[in-house]
């Protein structure tokens, strides 16, 4: 781990961003250039205090959880995310792990979306980042781990998953989960996570062994459905997608059509939204 290295990268990078960069607002007169410190780790969703002690050279080596959240706050290329993990005394993260990383252009569309909700996913439904609307409307994803950080592991065996569609829609949506991951095989192949997630799926769910067995394929973003919320009650939205060139990574906006009672839904829960994070803060 190269303490100096590390630390002035961080700092240069931070400076370098403005706060329009990354969906802040301008806000009052800034002392200093760039985004603050409480800024990059509120962002990052780590401590202020120990992003600050790893710009100063005092925090102990960082994770790669942490670094990969490090590179997606501060909006690295490829190139600069590999950087950070190799002067933080880790290796680059391998090729096939590359799509966990956010490609930059999907980062600067979802900072400009902020009334309505959208996130980044990988082609095996993995949340990688999205914007507070997202988290009210579908909840927060961030604290899943394992074969959990599937969306598409979690339908198959979290029933409270399925309350978020009405029961009519379910099987619907079961065939499309399905279809969703064969793609990601596909492309993938048996030896790679997307291997290891059928596996693991084809052992604990027998709808979704029979389901994966009629080999059938697409990648469905683009719907219009219903999702219920929990307190608000059922929102019918149209998702649109739009992808990286090599098809791993997808940014989905989910919006309602103007002047109806579901953009009311929408605009409510910007505002249920928006209270919890300010209790959350508090």
């Amino acid at each position: 781990m190269d303490r100096t290295a590390l630390a002035d990268f961080l700092r240069r990078r931070r400076e370098a961003l403005r706060p329009q960069d990354v969906g802040l607002p301008q806000g009052a007169r800034r002392r200093a250039p760039g985004l603050r410190r409480e800024e990059v780790a509120a962002l990052a969703v780590m401590s202020t205090d120990y992003y600050t002690r790893l710009e100063q050279q005092r925090a102990p080596q960082p994770s790669a959880h942490i670094l990969a959240s490090l590179a997606r706050a501060l909006r690295l290329t490829g190139d600069e995310r590999d950087y950070l993990f190799r002067v933080a005394g880790h290796n680059a993260p391998p090729t096939l792990s590359v799509s966990t990383h956010v490609a930059p252009a999907l980062l600067r569309v979802l900072d400009r979306l902020v009334d309505t909700p959208a996130l980044v996913l990988t082609d095996l439904g993995e949340t990688l980042v999205q914007n507070s609307m997202a988290a009210a409307l579908l909840g927060d994803a961030s604290h899943h781990t394992g074969h959990a950080r599937s969306a598409i592991y979690r339908w198959f065996t979290d029933p409270a998953e399925r309350q978020r569609y009405p029961e009519e829609d379910r099987d619907r949506q079961s065939r499309a989960q399905v279809a969703n991951l064969r793609a990601a095989y596909g492309v993938r192949g048996a030896r790679s996570p997307a291997g290891d997630l059928v596996e693991a799926l084809r052992e604990v769910s027998e709808e979704f062994a029979e389901l994966w067995a009629r080999h059938e394929v697409a990648q469905r973003f683009e719907d219009h459905k219903t999702l219920v919320h929990p307190e608000i009650g059922p929102i019918e939205v149209d998702c649109q997608a739009l992808f990286t060139e090599d098809q791993s990574q997808v940014l989905l906006v989910l919006t309602a059509a103007p002047r109806t009672e579901d953009a009311e839904k929408l605009r409510l829960l910007a505002v249920l939204g928006q209270d919890r994070f300010a209790a959350t803060e508090q």
